[in-house]
């Protein structure tokens, strides 16, 4: 894999962004046109997207690609909708997100396959935000086999934090193959300059990841200190490809094509839209043409299994359970919504939700075990999978209901009674999810659910990564021999 990041900053860009304003970089055919002879000189076979429209038409830029050889990985997140570390969730918004990205993408053969997340857990203090990663990892694989498309991997792109290095890379490789990790993007950016195999930590990375049992690769690499874009050489590309390195790793995806204020970029695009190469992109393209991989033919690609990893236990460090959030289930979440009595007023603004969130949930806070879920211990309400709206509403017709009184469903005028409209149809999901708030409200152990399920319910480097400032989000399988023996050969 001679990769490299194709996508262009975002405003209002952090961890916490609620912006829906990203660029589609396969969205317009025209800066395709521009772009795909720059990234065929560099010698670029694979590119990396952050964000793209599902409704958008790809198939313009795709095609393009397609003929210059060069293959698609992409992020399913989008910064308005990504699992944000400090509160983080699985809920049937990213659910319905991430599965149409899938569903748009699947359409063309040169592409990999998906990011679940990227640095998600990027620290020692908000190491359970990677069950929420692991439960879209695990839902999003399904919705693959489910749909009968060809195989496609879903990984995650992790910094190289060395508190959590070896528990994160452990985390995401352990348990059920449905639930685990199909490759694993290293974002690092340890090689500074001139450097060599022990001082950049590569020897090292190369030791750590000998016996993992998915294709490990850099995701994003190409350290600009000190000297800026303008100063990098890409010494690191070369290394990159040498024996000891492609024994273990198969490729890296230089960060970044467009040359921005972060001052990462091999090409700047001008006010009036062309494309200037920068003094790094000959550096980049010399050393993608010196290279020389040794990689693996498909007659010669015999996969020996996957060696699946017992998952790390839970302490100081690390945060989360190997029980996942569950799958989100938009049908549960409309009856919940259907059967509460009270709800948001229609003039109520989603970023208002929190004042009453915090008074339902001190005035009474079991009722809010119903909607939460905790990582650690691996116990989730059985409406924590719910979007943010759905939430509301359930607190509010369970507070109304055990307070009572004329203005139990008022709150200043934030909220209003609606009818029960679940019906029939309704119950027998209602009455289950019922019976696991039950326990959940006093549980401090895994709750399973499935008993009580009805079977009609339609239910080594210390530099941090720069994609942390757009938004984080986190081949080995017998039946994708040719997609694994691509991905070690790339």
């Amino acid at each position: 894999m001679k990769g490299i990041a194709y996508q262009e900053e975002i405003p209002n860009k952090g961890a916490d962004s609620e912006s829906n304003e990203y660029k589609d970089p396969l969205a317009d055919v025209d800066l395709c046109k521009r772009d795909v002879p720059l990234l065929e000189e560099l010698g670029i076979n694979t590119i990396r997207t952050y964000a793209i429209n599902p409704k958008a038409d790809h198939s313009g830029c795709m095609k393009l690609l397609e003929e210059a050889g060069i293959y698609v990985i992409s992020d399913l997140s989008q910064p308005a909708l990504s699992i944000k570390r400090d509160a983080p969730a699985w809920d049937t918004d990213l659910l319905q997100r991430y599965t149409d990205v899938v569903d748009e993408l699947a359409q063309y053969q040169n592409v990999i396959g998906f990011f679940a997340g990227n640095e998600v857990s990027d620290a020692s203090n908000n190491t359970e935000a990677s069950a929420y990663v692991k439960a879209a990892l695990r839902d999003t694989k399904k919705h693959i086999k489910d749909q009968d498309y060809r195989w496609m991997g879903v990984g995650y792109a992790s910094n190289d934090h060395p508190d959590i290095r070896e528990e994160i890379a452990t985390y995401f490789n352990c348990g059920k193959d449905e639930e685990a990790t199909d490759y694993w993007g290293y974002n690092i950016y340890s090689w500074c300059g001139k450097s060599d195999m022990q001082k950049s930590g590569y020897s090292d990375q190369a030791k750590f990841f000998k016996d993992y049992g998915v294709p490990v690769f850099f995701a994003e690499y190409g350290c600009n200190v000190p000297d800026g874009a303008a100063g990098r050489i890409f010494q690191e590309t070369g290394a990159l490809y040498n024996d000891e390195m492609t024994e273990v790793f198969s490729g890296g995806l230089v960060y970044m094509y467009h040359q921005e204020e972060n001052d990462y970029g091999v090409v700047k695009i001008t006010k009036d839209g062309k494309a200037e190469k920068q003094d790094d992109f000959k550096f980049l393209k010399q050393e993608h043409a010196k290279a020389d991989p040794k990689g693996v033919d498909m007659d010669d690609y015999k996969p020996e299994g996957t060696n699946r990893e017992t998952c790390p236990e839970i302490g100081k460090v690390w945060r989360a359970n190997s029980v996942l959030p569950p799958t989100p289930d938009k049908s549960l979440c409309d009856c919940m919504v259907a059967a509460s009595e009270c709800g948001p007023s229609d003039s109520l603004k989603p970023k208002n939700y929190g004042d009453i969130f915090s008074y339902i949930c001190a005035e009474e806070p079991e009722l809010c075990t119903h909607i939460n879920g905790n990582a650690t211990t691996g116990v989730y309400g059985a409406y924590s999978m719910c979007n943010a709206e759905a939430k509301l509403t359930y607190v509010l017709g369970a507070y109304a209901a055990k307070v009572g009184g004329s203005d139990s469903c008022d709150h200043d005028g934030k909220a209003q009674s609606k009818k029960d409209t679940s019906g029939d149809k309704c119950s027998s999901a209602l009455e289950s999810a019922s019976k696991v708030n039950d326990e959940v409200a006093t549980a401090t152990a895994v709750v399973d659910a499935s008993e009580d399920k009805a079977e009609d319910d339609e239910s080594f480097g210390m530099l941090s990564a720069p994609m942390t400032s757009i938004f984080s989000v986190g081949l080995y399988m017998t039946v994708a021999l040719g997609a694994g023996a691509a991905m070690v050969a790339l």
